[in-house]
């Protein structure tokens, strides 16, 4: 299997100086709230959604829910889900793909449901720290090797551009939303020295051109980690 494109090597407060944000994860399903947002969310882009791919019994077991709230109300969520017996959501269209890490030995994971309110202020700093809170489940604590999701392929450019996965497969039409789906990797030592060099320094966005200016640094990222451990 060949990449299209060459691949490379809460805390107390805001420490970028905004409203205080609290992120929390905890095993389980997406529901409430958060489930709202999803549906809410998906359904702008005219994606269909089912609830029972969020409320399962293998959920219950293992997957992880992170969730960004603003005071009492969610504004950002996704799902962490680690590869078992039940497998991956991304089987479904791109079992094949995942078979060859597999058979390599790579620990796979998946982010998914991941879903930010519209009107949340500084949406993109409650994205990078979201997908760095899954990070630190999924790398820090589970030792899992490589990340995969599957997006629209309009969306495919945004994620390349500000979180560095790369697109795997060309569009395939997922039934599961009724819209066509790409796959999407990045192995997560190349997310760690994203993070390395550029968290908790969002003054470099312009220079970055990424997202992980605004995850957490050393500090906050040791802080966080000793929460969910």
């Amino acid at each position: 299997m060949m990449s299209l494109f060459k691949e490379t090597r809460r805390p107390d407060h805001n420490p970028f100086g905004g409203p205080p944000l609290e992120l929390n994860s905890d095993f389980g399903d997406i529901g409430g709230d958060a489930l709202d947002l999803v549906e809410r969310r998906y359904g702008d882009r005219g994606l269909v959604i089912s609830r029972e791919r969020y409320n399962s019994a293998r959920d219950a077991e293992g997957d992880i829910v992170c969730t960004a709230r603003d005071g009492e109300r969610v504004i950002g969520t996704m799902s962490v889900r680690f590869d078992g017996r039940g497998g991956l959501h991304t089987d479904l269209m791109f079992e094949a793909e995942l078979a060859e890490w597999r058979a390599a030995g790579v620990k796979l994971c998946e982010f998914g449901g991941l879903a930010v309110d519209r009107d949340a202020p500084e949406s993109k700093r409650v994205l990078a720290q979201l997908f760095h809170l899954g990070y630190l489940h999924a790398y820090k604590r589970a030792r899992c090797e490589r990340l995969v999701v599957e997006v629209n392929p309009r969306h495919v450019a945004f994620y390349r551009r500000w979180l560095g996965l790369l697109p795997f497969t060309t569009a395939r039409h997922n039934p599961r939303v009724d819209a066509p789906s790409v796959l999407m990797s990045v192995d997560f030592e190349t997310i760690r020295g994203q993070i390395a060099l550029w968290g908790g320094r969002p003054e470099t966005m312009s220079t970055a051109r990424c997202l992980y200016p605004l995850v957490w640094g050393p500090a906050a990222e040791a802080a966080m980690l000793a929460r969910i451990s």
